[in-house]
């Protein structure tokens, strides 16, 4: 997504924990000819989101906001701990509302902004082990309705981005488990997993005048895997 925004001219800013995989993503983007500079910030950390909002303050609010942090802790229900639920809530919702509440009355004191969350199919369903995972994109799908209720009327689309099953480094313990690829697989109606790819045109779409009309929503972007 953030590529597909940039070579869309948009200049990019990277906000990751990890200082050498933001750096090897800054170069990549600006070998594409896209404006592109890396803050090393950890979302789990309240004052880290702080130090990284007070490095976009200089100027205007960005015109568009795409919060994809994500963790998925794979822990029971039965075994789960306060510690796995206060980082994953931390780092799927709170690291999502913060950034919100630095950008969004901003964008709408100015007339106009994107805010863009990525949800999963656990915000509307439970399954594979939901978890704290599922109760955290399940807000993070209702934090995109109040702030599209909240800033909407001032001309900040806020709206989701739900993935069916994607084959990512966040997702490769599930992967690993045997029959579970084919599995996801015969759920789509394309007969194939999500892959980063295919979340560029949603993207496009919704930081664009295209989606103008479009506000609250949840796009479904999952080879029909939510309509089986």
């Amino acid at each position: 997504m953030a590529m597909a925004l940039g070579l869309a001219g948009a200049k990019v800013v990277l906000v990751a924990r990890r200082p050498a995989p933001l750096h090897a993503s800054v170069q990549q983007f600006r070998e594409q000819g896209i404006d592109a500079v890396g803050l090393p910030h950890d979302v789990r950390n309240v004052d880290a989101i702080k130090t990284a909002v007070s490095s976009l303050l200089h100027g205007p609010p960005p015109d568009i906001l795409v919060n994809a942090a994500g963790i998925n802790t794979r822990v029971h229900m039965s075994r789960l701990a306060q510690e796995d639920w206060d980082e994953t809530i931390a780092v799927n919702l709170t690291a999502a509302f913060q950034l919100g509440q630095a950008f969004g009355p901003a964008m709408a004191e100015r007339g106009s902004g994107r805010i863009i969350n990525v949800v999963s199919q656990q915000s509307i369903r439970a399954f594979g082990n939901s978890s704290v995972y599922g109760v955290s994109k399940a807000g993070l799908a209702g934090l995109t309705r109040s702030q599209a209720e909240a800033w909407s009327p001032r001309g900040v689309l806020c709206n989701a981005i739900a993935p069916g099953f994607v084959e990512t480094p966040l997702t490769a313990a599930a992967c690993a488990e045997e029959g579970v690829v084919a599995k996801h697989v015969a759920r789509t109606m394309v007969g194939r997993n999500g892959a980063p790819a295919d979340f560029a045109g949603a993207a496009i779409y919704l930081a664009s005048s295209a989606s103008d009309a479009v506000t609250g929503t949840t796009l479904f972007v999952d080879g029909g895997y939510n309509a089986t």
